[in-house]
């Protein structure tokens, strides 16, 4: 796996992205109230912009960075907010 230097998850993406990583590899895990335990995971090939404030899926949906608590890359934790 890639060593991944980023701090936090826009940083992060925008690493995978321009380091040309798979980001298919990528499995971003965010809060979305309802779902099962709150939580939603896409992988990194269904984000189609990296904005400022929040990452937009395709098909248009934005997600927010804040709600993002963990970011893993080949199976492996590179990115985990501590208080979610």
């Amino acid at each position: 796996m890639p060593k991944i230097t980023s701090r936090n998850p826009r940083d992060i993406l925008n690493e995978i992205k321009w380091r040309a990583l798979d980001t298919s590899r990528c499995e971003v895990f965010y809060i979305h109230r309802g779902a099962p335990n709150d939580t939603k995971v896409v992988r990194g090939d269904e984000i189609n912009e990296i904005g400022p404030s929040f990452f937009i899926l395709r098909g248009g949906t934005m997600i927010p960075y804040h709600r993002i608590f963990r970011i893993a890359y080949e199976g492996k934790v590179v990115y985990d907010r501590v208080n979610r």
